[in-house]
């Protein structure tokens, strides 16, 4: 379904919701395409290459999954600060949350969410979800290639700027 190439950071501080995502992606050849951390501060850590992630393999995920609702950092913050960087701003993030409140949705928007899905209660509706999530994101949408010197900034990131 996918090219070798293709990544996706979950972010995701409800261990029984990451498990759920990484089952329903899995049914969809992506197990091992998949990095789960835990807050959002956790997802800058990886984005920017810090701490625990500072020896991680250099490239953007293809696709950022970003609950809302999290510990430290939250889905907002995040997205704020993904979109406000040259280097991360042309990642697609999908929030993908249990709120449906309209207040979080314009939030999302305003933040620069690329879209927004409210995650289905029905295990079947959200497989059917992520097939379309996986779909659209990594195989029919044309990401903006990462530039050489966008790259050489991130990998050589210790500190938000």
């Amino acid at each position: 379904m996918n090219k070798n190439a293709d990544t996706i950071l979950l972010v995701e501080d409800n261990p029984d919701d990451a498990e759920l995502t990484r089952l329903a992606l899995a049914r969809h050849g992506l197990d091992g395409r998949v990095t789960h951390v835990s807050d959002g501060m956790q997802a800058l850590d990886y984005l920017y290459r810090r701490d625990g992630f500072a020896n991680r393999a250099g490239g953007n995920p293809t696709l950022i999954l970003l609950d809302l609702k999290m510990p430290l950092l939250d889905g907002i913050g995040v997205l704020k600060e993904i979109k406000g960087s040259d280097q991360l701003r042309n990642i697609p993030v999908v929030v993908l949350t249990s709120s449906t409140e309209p207040s979080d949705l314009l939030r999302a928007y305003e933040a620069g969410t690329n879209a927004y899905i409210a995650k289905p209660t029905e295990f079947s509706q959200f497989l059917s979800a992520m097939k379309h999530v996986c779909e659209f994101w990594l195989n029919i949408n044309q990401t903006a290639p990462q530039s050489p010197s966008a790259a050489a900034r991130v990998s050589g990131f210790g500190e938000l700027t």
